[in-house]
């Protein structure tokens, strides 16, 4: 009788405890604003950044965007780069900054991406593991929707997008990343993710058909870059799409933007309602397009708002659910 008993007690708090992952937090809602996260992983303080965007109610769970910084910065900086607070307090999504680790406090940050990059991949940085604990710490503090939760970042942070989707694909409703392909050794998605790839040919740190890139000016690295199209091949086979794409017209840039070039290459329908996009720009640099201006430049090259990075991500994600 007593392990009856206890047996269909522990059934029961099994039962509560997976309702109430389900439902996320059920308490307020976050304030409207900029919050600042801490969690220990690994024996490493990591940290988070996060934008909500105004009317957040506890009785409406948001959908989440997780916006991945660049190899040698931060989430402050990417979080100030990108501009995505802006599309995030228009469209009603939180806007999610994590920390990458292996720098000097919050700089020269990287993530663990696979085959890149920095002191994050050699020091095999659990990085997957630190997002999903942070994607549960903000349900505890604010109601998540967890059928909309989306990945996207810049060059190293794009590869930790891409490796954060094959890895855990049943938690990732969609993925977009920017000017830095996917590095996995292993690529073995258990389920079809819709992917949205952005990167420009004139790219001259994260080559668009792969190879050795220049010399990292803060690292004295050379990374070694995956081609865009073999990337995007891995995801068009694994989410069993056509062949032959739908290719959109062409968008001229002008003003500070005249002789950028962006076309929007299509593959659907693929399985489980998934779709692969690929925009391929002209012109600009390695650059988050619809970024702020002229953002080290030596670096970075040539900016560019021939497409809104922010608003064609949202876009995208917004029509799927996991």
């Amino acid at each position: 009788m007593g392990l009856k008993w206890a047996s269909g007690r522990r059934l029961c708090v099994l039962l509560c405890v997976a309702l109430l992952a389900a439902a996320g937090h059920a308490g307020a809602a976050l304030e409207p604003g900029d919050h600042e996260f801490f969690l220990r992983r690994q024996g490493l303080m990591r940290s988070y950044l996060v934008r909500m965007p105004p009317h957040a109610s506890a009785d409406a769970p948001l959908p989440v965007v997780l916006n991945f910084h660049g190899g040698g910065s931060n989430a402050r900086t990417q979080k100030w780069y990108s501009r995505m607070d802006r599309t995030a307090d228009r469209e009603g999504f939180i806007a999610v900054y994590p920390n990458g680790s292996g720098g000097f406090g919050t700089r020269l940050l990287t993530w663990n991406a696979g085959n890149c990059c920095g002191a994050a991949a050699l020091n095999r940085i659990d990085d997957v593991g630190f997002v999903l604990a942070v994607i549960e710490d903000l349900g505890l503090r604010t109601p998540v929707d967890r059928t909309r939760v989306y990945a996207t970042g810049l060059s190293n942070g794009s590869m930790m997008a891409y490796r954060l989707a094959a890895e855990a694909s049943e938690r990732i409703a969609a993925v977009a990343g920017v000017a830095g392909a996917m590095t996995l050794p292993g690529f073995a998605p258990k389920l079809p993710v819709p992917v949205m790839h952005i990167h420009s040919v004139d790219d001259h740190l994260a080559l668009y058909d792969g190879g050795l890139s220049r010399v990292f000016p803060t690292a004295n690295t050379r990374v070694f870059h995956a081609s865009v199209n073999g990337m995007l091949t891995k995801w068009r086979e694994h989410d069993g799409c056509p062949e032959q794409e739908e290719v959109g017209a062409p968008i001229a840039g002008s003003g500070d933007d005249d002789g950028h070039t962006a076309i929007r290459y299509t593959w659907r329908p693929c399985r489980g309602g998934a779709e692969v996009v690929l925009w391929k720009l002209a012109g600009p640099g390695h650059v988050w397009p619809g970024g702020r201006r002229n953002f080290l430049p030596l670096l970075l090259g040539t900016s560019s708002a021939v497409i809104d990075a922010n608003s064609e991500t949202w876009k995208f994600f917004s029509r799927f659910k996991r």
